[in-house]
């Protein structure tokens, strides 16, 4: 693993860094310096990764707030920065557990790990069952595509099984369901909180690699003796998460009398009829659970106006990373640009707003565990610090340019509010374009901190970064491919010959959009049926 060179002054810089008193006629400016400085500290090997339930994460929430405390932002939680997150760190015990998949009384053959995997998604240690299963097809309910897979069954106390993905586009309706674009209703964590709503027990996912986008060894490495965390806290999922190998679901609906393919392809219709298998779970679940007690950090600049300041805008980043894992000569997943580079610009940017305030409030909210699924900034949208309903925007930052600075910027999602005008203005007045948009086939709108708020009715969006490098196009392309073998690696490390100049670039337009944000007449609004919309509708 790199040492740090100079590394106590990079630390000094950060930790010297003086709140500024408040200049209403100054442009707030991000600096590379402090930038650096707090990247070069969040990323060395003394936070060791800063990893969810590690003494790494914990150091990491103690400099977040105490840098908070030092650029001027005030407490966002009463007198405290810090808004707990308690969070259940599950690890099944196969050993242990005597569940099965029955069909006429007999156990179907099925090994964990090898044809399918599950855990407790409410985390609790013991769970019995005895079950009827029932297919769903895609488990969706879209009342704005029409579409109900659950067609008015009672799934309450049953285990569902189900597809994932959505709906794939027909001649008929090319755009259904965001075309070839994936939507959230296609995603694997919409199926399950779908299940709970619904009062079933459990939830199974039948997995080929074509639906999911990854082979099964990923499922496998994801949930096989592996410790998986979730919220401990609000509404607690079903009582068992899992998936099933492909073939052991066609052998599963094979003993039921049934053939998975072709109710596959009844899914794919608007009439399709939810099917109950001649089939039960069966058995005991066991699993070892422990609690533990996270922090996300959030600091605010307060508002001019006498009537805005009452609403906010929030900046986020998660801080943590993978921490600690494995043997070997190197343990430590630093995560420089994912995301000690996003954490830092936060910081960087919170010394400068607070500087010349906006007339709406500004949020800079540091969140926990997104590497374990969102965790922290699901927290926060449970229980917010601010009221959602005069929450203006969420404006997320996840692993920053590190290569240079480019002619465009990535601002997708934000054309589902009015977000979108909004960021093309900030391109423009800095001289710059927005990334051309592209099918979002792997739904990354949904996979970033972002999407809790959006979730939660906020306009939302991660301002990423453009591909429209500088100077040597060729060198930057070579660089940017060069990080995906990097990505949740251990060689994801501070490099203090990076340029800091790309990162600046992305955290001076997140910190321009959301002061146009914060000085607007109005809050931004989602566009006329966006789905998300509806929820700030209520």
């Amino acid at each position: 693993m790199k040492k740090l060179s100079n590394f106590a002054l990079a630390a000094g810089v950060a930790l010297a860094l003086p709140a500024v008193a408040a200049n209403k006629a100054a442009q707030p400016v991000v600096q590379e310096a402090p930038l650096r400085a707090h990247l070069a500290f969040l990323a060395s090997d003394l936070l060791e990764g800063r990893g969810t339930g590690q003494r790494g994460g914990d150091l990491t929430v103690s400099y977040l707030e105490n840098q908070a405390m030092a650029a001027g932002l005030k407490p966002a939680n009463g007198n405290s920065y810090r808004q707990l997150v308690k969070i259940a760190g599950v690890k099944t015990d196969a050993a242990a557990s005597t569940l099965r998949l029955e069909t006429g009384g007999a156990a179907l053959p099925a090994s964990f790990g090898k044809d399918w995997v599950y855990a407790p998604g409410d985390a609790q240690a013991a769970h019995s069952f005895n079950a009827d299963l029932v297919f769903v097809g895609y488990g969706i309910t879209a009342s704005e595509e029409g579409w109900d897979d659950y067609k008015g069954q009672d799934v309450k106390g049953k285990v569902i099984v189900m597809m994932v993905n959505d709906p794939m586009p027909t001649a008929e309706a090319p755009n259904r369901f965001g075309g070839k674009a994936l939507t959230y209703y296609g995603r694997w964590t919409y199926k399950f909180e779908e299940a709970k709503r619904k009062g079933a027990i459990g939830a199974l996912l039948i997995h080929t690699d074509a639906s999911a986008s990854y082979g099964y060894s990923v499922v496998k490495n994801s949930w096989d003796g592996v410790e998986r965390f979730q919220l401990a806290q609000g509404t607690p999922g079903t009582e068992l998460q899992g998936w099933l190998t492909n073939d052991t679901a066609v052998a599963l609906f094979k003993a039921s009398g049934l053939d998975l393919d072709q109710l596959r392809a009844a899914a794919e219709r608007k009439d399709f009829q939810p099917v109950a298998l001649k089939a039960k779970l069966v058995g005991e679940m066991k699993a070892d659970v422990r609690l533990v007690d996270q922090y996300n950090v959030a600091g605010v600049v307060p508002g001019t106006d006498p009537k805005l300041k009452s609403e906010v805008v929030i900046y986020s980043a998660h801080w943590d990373h993978l921490g600690k894992q494995g043997t070997g000569a190197d343990t430590i997943f630093n995560g420089a640009v994912d995301n000690a580079s996003g954490t830092a610009a936060l910081l960087a940017m919170a010394q400068e707003a607070v500087k010349s305030p906006g007339k709406r409030s500004q949020m800079f909210l540091w969140v926990a565990a997104e590497e374990q699924g969102l965790l922290g900034s699901a927290a926060y949208a449970e229980a917010p610090l601010w009221p959602l309903d005069k929450t203006a925007a969420n404006l997320n930052l996840d692993s920053l340019n590190w290569i240079g600075t480019t002619r465009d910027i990535g601002t997708a999602g934000s054309e589902r509010t009015d977000l979108g005008k909004m960021a093309e203005a900030t391109a423009k007045n800095m001289k710059m374009v927005i990334a051309k948009e592209k099918p979002d086939l792997a739904g990354g709108y949904f996979r970033s901190d972002h999407f809790s708020f959006a979730k939660a009715g906020v306009p939302a969006f991660s301002i990423t970064s453009g591909s429209d490098y500088l100077g040597d196009k060729e060198k930057a392309e070579q660089m940017r491919a060069s990080y995906r073998k990097s990505y949740h690696q251990v060689s994801d490390e501070y490099d203090p010959t990076w340029s800091m100049a790309g990162m600046a670039q992305m955290a001076q337009f997140t910190l321009n959009l959301g002061r146009m944000v914060a000085d607007a007449p109005k809050m931004p609004e989602w566009k006329a049926g966006d789905a998300f919309g509806k929820a700030r509708a209520r």
